[in-house]
């Protein structure tokens, strides 16, 4: 019996060989009636899953009388597949040798047995994707040479288009990987030559079109989305629409809806707030896709499982809050939390994603993650290059400049594996606004009225303390890798200090037994639901973190309902040099304390941030906190107002899709002149009672937002960045300004002394030596840094004011 099936594989690769390719079509023929018929019995061939083939089989095996009714039409298929055979032994001047290997396949055929022939199937089956992908081939392969015969292919040449180099190269490309994705057939591509430039020149972009086809339409690559009437608008204070978008299913879905639902008041009451600030103007209304990458199964979603067991939430409050946000501002939203659901929203065409969308992007903006870059990046194929203007990445951490550029993160080592998507910067959006080079995306916190911040410091326990930390393993941490000056000098723990002054309270999960963690001391609540443990903080006079997690929302909502935050000092701080938490993220970022943000833009008396590992400092640190009065505190910019605000001048400003003009000072006329004479004083002034430059007020300043009436002009020190530089003035580092500081003006108006001025590719030009008198200007607008430094060069640095409580917006950004 095995003897036989062996016999009939080698009869039929010799045939596939040997045979013409007329009569290997027809055994093609044969080959797949047999498989369609397989498919169709009794289910016993099928695919189930995602990505299987049409002819995976199932395993078990047919038998009574269903198998005698498979085994005679098996039968009556094979005769018809012998005489298609015989046939074709007459035709075409058939040789007596070819004639001779058709018979010795039929005899082959002939030998096998009905008893056991469905295994024989089954094993055949097993292979049967390969055997068709092969004889598919070869039928291409047989239209093309028929094409041949009759001179139909002649006009179908290869191109040789210097503006097309890459033409030739993509042919060969897909003459010997087409069928490696269906969706080159989806699109029509069926082995020749012709198909191939059809498809190069209209669906993708290597080829000239071809002067023989219909140009009535556009080719898919430009094709242009018809220009529907723009669209105002409207705030909304309903989101019951938005609560049945965001879906079920999964504890993680089950949180956003809580939360969106908690604080929709107060979301209702921003947007009128903001609607009156802006005096009911238009706004376009924008077609958004808001694709939750992390949170699908194909990224492995390890959030979901841990919401109820103290795992990390910050993520999910932010998405939550991106949302509810979008929808009050009125604009046409669509929530995607699978792969699925994306190809449908994008119009993937069928197959592995190597082929570009079905039509023009549906969508003028994209919010997605990095896992949901990457899942775009899998499914979209060449559009996502096309298309990835209109994208926004929600970055916790943040993306610095030199880890965006691939080729230049590759050559000078800050290649990770997430940077490198040669973004502008600023489409990355992070939740705290750490990166400058990035625009701060944010999250809200419940905000107090009046009533409650008078109930919450009358009842306010000044010797209660609530410690951060959810996860047992935070309290291990704590105590040995933190903070080992004090376990290895064997000191009192901070804790037991704390102790000493202040009832300690946890909020630590546990299922059945108390976590050995945690200390005896503690009175731990166990994880509790966000409005216990926001009356649980309403009471506490301090709220103290144990260095992780980093930049969380927590300590926010703990200064709002009325808390101190006390956190550690890091010496020296974290960054991606020296911590394996931040090793791999996309940025050079030195982290001082727990909360950067807190330290620096909130500070005492609200939060404290001192070393643990000097008991003293700690100790007294405590008696202050027990001393001072603080009243409930909240910035600005983490109301819903605040939010909306800044969501809303984003969507209606910023624009990473049209071209940026060349910026040529020459080229700038003096405000105000009749004729439009050309300046000739500088480009940039000393402003009042300040030692920064501003653009001088007699030259028109050209289109740009942020508007340049915002942008102050200094020389950082060497060793400084400008995001350091510019912050020690009371300023924000404006990366979008960097284009219009990168000339020989900027620096003729800083009176720097260049010997040579060159033209460069690095994240920390434009800057200068003073020691070699060099001077360095950006050859590449993606690496225009605010973060950049160098301890040989001065830096230009293009500043910016701010809003008060907005620190992501200048004076006249609104």
């Amino acid at each position: 019996m095995i003897t036989g099936c062996t016999d009939g594989k080698i009869m039929v690769r010799r045939c596939l060989v040997t045979f013409k390719p007329f009569r290997i079509f027809v055994v093609g023929i044969g080959f797949f009636s047999l498989c369609f018929l397989m498919t169709s019995l009794g289910g016993q061939f099928s695919a189930k899953r995602l990505g299987d083939s049409p002819f995976t089989i199932r395993t078990e095996v047919l038998g009574g009388v269903e198998s005698r009714g498979v085994l005679r039409k098996i039968s009556d298929m094979l005769e018809v597949i012998l005489k298609r055979m015989d046939s074709l032994s007459k035709l075409d001047n058939t040789t007596t040798t070819d004639a001779r290997r058709l018979d010795e396949l039929s005899s082959v055929i002939n030998r096998f047995q009905p008893a056991g022939l469905v295994e024989r199937i089954q094993a055949i089956a097993q292979n049967v994707s390969n055997m068709a992908i092969r004889v598919e081939q070869i039928l291409q392969n047989s239209m093309v040479q028929a094409k041949v015969r009759d001179g139909t292919s002649s006009q179908c040449e290869i191109p040789r288009d210097p503006r097309f180099p890459e033409c030739p190269g993509k042919v060969d490309w897909m003459r010997s990987r087409w069928t490696s994705d269906p969706c080159y057939a989806f699109y029509g591509v069926d082995g020749s030559d012709c198909s191939f430039l059809i498809y190069l020149s209209e669906v993708e972009w290597f080829c000239p079109p071809l002067t023989w086809r219909n140009h009535s339409s556009p080719p898919t690559q430009y094709a242009q989305q018809p220009k529907a009437p723009k669209r105002q608008a409207a705030f909304r204070t309903d989101l019951s629409v938005l609560l049945d978008q965001v879906g079920t299913g999964k504890e993680s879905l089950s949180f956003m809806k809580r939360r969106i639902r908690r604080l929709a008041q107060q979301w209702a009451t921003a947007a009128n707030r903001l609607d009156t600030k802006l005096e009911q103007r238009w706004r376009d209304q924008k077609k958004i896709l808001v694709h939750v990458g992390f949170l699908t199964e194909e990224s492995g979603d390890v959030f979901s499982p841990k919401v109820l067991k103290g795992g990390p939430l910050g993520e999910m409050v932010q998405w939550a809050d991106i949302l509810t946000a979008l929808h009050v501002l009125g604009h046409n939203l669509k929530i995607s939390m699978s792969v699925k659901e994306l190809q449908g929203f994008l119009g993937v065409p069928p197959g592995r994603g190597s082929c570009p969308l079905t039509g023009p992007l549906p969508f003028d903006l994209i919010y997605t993650d990095y896992h949901g870059l990457q899942q775009m990046k899998q499914h979209m194929g060449l559009s996502l290059k096309k298309h990835k203007c209109h994208i926004r990445v929600i970055d916790t951490f943040g993306t610095e400049p030199a880890y965006n550029h691939e080729e230049y993160a590759t050559l000078h080592g800050y290649r990770t594996n997430w940077g490198y998507w040669n973004l502008n910067a600023r489409q990355y959006m992070t939740m705290f606004p750490h990166t400058p080079d990035n625009s701060f995306m944010g999250f809200v916190s419940e905000e107090l009225n009046e009533t409650e911040k008078r109930s919450i410091q009358q009842n306010k326990v000044n010797n209660m303390a609530v410690v951060y930390g959810k996860e047992a393993s935070m309290w291990k941490i704590s105590s040995t890798h933190l903070f080992p000056l004090l376990s290895q000098q064997g000191k009192e723990g901070f804790l037991q200090i704390l102790h000493r002054y202040m009832e300690v309270h946890g909020t630590v999960y546990y299922e059945t037994q108390r976590p050995p963690e945690v200390p005896a001391f503690v009175k731990n609540h166990g994880l509790l639901p966000q409005h216990e443990l926001q009356q649980l903080l309403r009471k506490a006079k301090l709220f103290i973190g144990f260095g992780f997690p980093y930049e969380g929302p927590a300590p926010l909502e703990a200064i709002a309902n009325g808390c101190i935050f006390l956190q550690p000092k890091f010496h020296p701080p974290h960054s991606s040099l020296n911590h394996e938490f931040f090793r791999g993220k996309p940025t050079s970022r030195e982290v001082s304390s727990q909360h950067p943000y807190a330290e620096q833009y909130i500070g005492r008396p609200h939060v404290v941030t001192v070393d643990y590992n000097n008991s003293l400092e700690f100790d007294s640190a405590i008696k202050e906190i027990m001393r001072t009065k603080v009243e409930p505190y909240l910035p600005y910019e983490y109301t819903c107002e605040g939010m909306l605000e800044r969501v809303h001048a984003y969507i209606q400003n910023q624009d990473f899709c049209s071209p940026e003009p060349p910026f040529i000072p020459a080229n700038l006329s003096r405000q105000g002149s009749a004729g439009g004479s050309r300046i000739t004083g500088p480009l940039f002034v000393t402003l009042p009672n300040s030692t920064t430059f501003g653009w001088a007020p007699n030259v028109t300043a050209p289109p740009a937002w942020p508007p340049l009436s915002s942008l102050r002009l200094l020389v950082s020190q060497e060793g400084q960045s400008c995001v350091e530089a510019c912050q020690s003035v009371g300023f924000i580092c404006e990366p979008a300004h960097f284009r219009f500081i990168n000339n020989k003006e900027a620096l003729r108006g800083l009176e720097v002394q260049c010997e040579v001025v060159d033209s460069e590719i690095n994240h920390i030009l434009p800057a200068f030596s003073v020691v070699r008198r060099e001077c360095g200007l950006q050859r590449e607008p993606l690496l225009f840094s605010c973060a950049g430094h160098s301890p040989k060069y001065r830096r230009l640095c293009p500043c910016r004011d701010f809003r008060r409580g907005q620190v992501a917006l200048c004076r006249d950004c609104l």
